[in-house]
């Protein structure tokens, strides 16, 4: 049942062959053999003691009443930075938060419940959503320590959403939920090979997801197929009355009706090449991607350049820190009086206290930097944000769409993972996330290839609420392609697994 889909796991539970009890069972049971021993991957945090009684009562609700939709019965895994009101944590990789749940579901999550599925845990993150340090290791926390790569062991799992990426990989759920504000949902699906989509911002509410930055913050799913990534972001979708981003939605349900194996032809798809040429081995993957799509009907337009794409970093970190240390203020506020820390200057102080089991490794430059800001009615992050917008947005993603008459941009979503190492940090070379990410827009990435065993992924993106159409492409681009490959949990490049 590993390499089955949403849609197989839901036509046996119809047919009453499966259970949810069943398959949260054969989950959990995958869990104990590959994430907490043999591989031991580390990509779940926490597992969910009441799994098994949600999944008892799911079932009772589908012979009584028959299944709620897609979702009804389905494991899925959830990145320990949203909010959910039950006997998890929900900690951001911090032992700073640990000891005091939520009070309350996170919107996402109270939709996902309503969806039917069975939350089965939570899932391993680089600390504070990668957000603490200029020289911090992916997929490592202070309360989960360090994820690995199913695919091979001593590489990267990359992040912050490193262990949803890993668990779908290798198949310790159905499907899980991440959280970017710049990559961290694609950089996590190219390395662990599977599909990773970024919605719009305001498609998914933030209401409940601990923040980086409002402006660009966004929920995704992670999947090993399109349409299980399709299915899960329907699921999550609604307008949150808290969340004002959610009220200007053009959100589907079921972004599952896009799938078309034929969804390219006719299609005008650009390809950025400014976005190319770090790695010459992933250059020859992007080229067997562009034929794949040529043959699938689309005209490609090559090159059609994002522009502005490398001027984005100093207006975009000057936002962020801006924003996290309101944002996040604002968070640490609302979850009571009982945390150990209430503000980002606690959090800091908490941080120094414990440096031996926080900071062992890389210590918290971004925290300080952020701290130093002053409140957002300042005139520096008012330009800043203004700078973003109109270079990643006019300027940016829609000028090239406009120009070239596009109805996406392909680019490699990054290059192989690189290896582990907890003493300099993150060494990851290319990727495209900016553009999308600091303008708010759709991003998805499919697997399209592999370097030494190690995948590569593609990435579709296009202006504001597109998601229907990227579904429709990246679908039929996986049906052609076919480059989805089962972890095998080698040691090491060029070892036996």
């Amino acid at each position: 049942m590993e390499e089955w889909t949403i849609a197989q796991f839901q036509a046996e539970m119809s047919a009453g062959v499966l259970t949810a009890r069943a398959l949260t069972e054969f989950y959990l049971q995958r869990i104990a053999e590959i994430d907490e021993s043999g591989p031991a991957i580390n990509s779940v945090i926490e597992l969910n003691p009441d799994a098994l009684a949600l999944a008892d009562r799911l079932d009772a609700e589908r012979r009584e009443n028959g299944g709620r939709g897609l979702l009804h019965g389905i494991p899925i895994l959830i990145k320990d930075n949203i909010d959910t009101a039950d006997r998890m944590q929900t900690s951001a990789g911090s032992l700073a938060l640990v000891g005091v749940p939520p009070a309350s579901d996170a919107f996402l999550v109270k939709r996902l419940r309503a969806a039917g599925a069975v939350l089965l845990g939570k899932t391993n993150l680089s600390e504070w959503a990668n957000f603490r340090s200029t020289r911090s290791t992916s997929g490592w926390s202070s309360r989960g320590g360090q994820t690995r790569n199913p695919h091979i062991l001593d590489r990267s799992p990359c992040g912050s959403s490193s262990g949803s990426g890993a668990a779908v990989a290798a198949s310790l759920c159905a499907a899980a939920v991440g959280t970017e504000t710049d990559g961290s949902v694609v950089c996590p699906a190219t390395v662990n090979g599977i599909v990773g989509f970024k919605p719009t911002l305001g498609l998914v509410s933030r209401s409940g997801i601990i923040p980086i930055a409002h402006s660009q913050d966004s929920a995704g799913s992670m999947a090993r197929s399109v349409a299980d990534a399709a299915a899960l972001l329907g699921a999550m979708t609604g307008v949150d009355p808290n969340d004002t981003a959610t009220q200007a939605s053009k959100a589907q349900d079921d972004y599952t009706r896009f799938l078309d194996a034929d969804g390219l032809r006719g299609a005008r798809i650009g390809v950025a090449r400014n976005c190319c040429g770090f790695d010459a081995r992933v250059d020859r993957i992007v080229e067997e991607s562009i034929a794949a799509i040529k043959d699938l009907g689309a005209t490609v337009i090559d090159p059609a350049d994002i522009a502005n794409a490398d001027q984005l970093g100093e207006s975009e970190i000057t936002v962020l820190y801006y924003e996290f240390k309101a944002d996040l203020n604002a968070y640490l506020a609302g979850r009571g009086p009982d945390l150990a820390v209430e503000s980002l200057a606690d959090l800091i102080a908490y941080n120094e206290a414990h440096a031996a089991e926080i900071m062992p490794y890389f210590a918290q430059e971004h925290f300080i930097a952020a701290q130093e800001k002053g409140p957002l009615s300042e005139e520096a992050y008012r330009a800043a944000l203004e700078r973003n917008r109109r270079l990643s947005r006019a300027e940016g993603i829609d000028a090239t769409m406009h120009q070239h008459r596009l109805d996406a941009i392909i680019a490699p979503t990054g290059g192989p993972a690189w290896m582990v190492d907890l003493v300099n940090g993150d060494r990851g070379v290319g990727g495209c996330s900016s553009p999308a990410a600091v303008a708010g827009y759709p991003h998805i990435s499919v697997p399209a290839g592999f370097v030494h065993d190690l995948p590569v992924g593609i990435s579709f993106f296009a202006d504001a609420w597109q998601e229907a159409k990227l579904v429709q492409f990246a679908y039929a681009f996986e049906q052609q392609t076919k480059a989805w490959r089962v972890p095998r949990f080698k040691a090491t490049v060029g070892a036996e697994g």
